[in-house]
């Protein structure tokens, strides 16, 4: 019991640490494991130890980010709404990337992760609602493969939201054409 304790107190400290750099930092990918534990005052190990790696580390401070902002704004009414399972995903999807885009050094920080190392088995997000826009007009296979396209594709584009107003003439911080995309992209998706 006191091992497990000291572990979760470890644990505390080096999301604290982590959260506190990489949202204070203005290239989130040159925080190293090494600031992260200094600023826990932990040795670097324990970050291998507690989280398997860095990047894991980056990856659970942004998802408890992700579910606070999923409370707040109270996705549950939206899934349980009378709206259109296409609809649903729309205004789903707009609510992560508005909170991708204000949260953009967690974006970038974890966007390599997301897209080559998470675990594709918990794709579940998006996958009801296309299945359930679809009614079994595609299968399974196809429902989730949409699925995932839709998450990561809005990945990529916001982590190079930068390049995106500069080359495309797409402002992602601008709630009207981030909605504007968001729509797009479900629409081309669920044709």
């Amino acid at each position: 019991m006191l091992k497990e304790k000291k572990t979760e107190i470890t644990r505390q400290k080096l999301l604290d640490a982590c959260d506190a750099l990489i949202t204070g930092s203005d290239d989130p990918m040159k925080v190293t494991s090494r600031q992260i534990a200094a600023a826990s005052g932990m040795q670097a190990a324990m970050i291998n130890y507690c989280f398997g790696s860095r990047e894991k580390l980056i990856y659970e401070v942004f998802m408890r980010k992700y579910q606070n902002a999923l409370e707040d704004a109270d996705v549950r009414k939206i899934v349980e709404s009378d709206m259109s399972p296409k609809d649903k995903l729309k205004e789903l999807h707009f609510i992560i990337a508005s909170f991708l885009v204000k949260n953009y050094q967690f974006t970038r920080a974890i966007t390599s992760f997301v897209l080559f190392e998470r675990d594709l088995s918990k794709e579940a997000f998006s996958y009801g609602l296309v299945k359930a826009h679809y009614a079994g007009a595609k299968n399974d296979t196809e429902c989730r493969m949409i699925a995932y396209e839709l998450s990561t594709m809005l990945q990529l584009v916001l982590y190079r939201k930068e390049e995106m107003r500069e080359h495309m003439g797409l402002d992602l911080e601008d709630e009207k054409e981030l909605r504007k995309y968001i729509d797009m992209r479900v629409d081309l998706l669920l044709s």
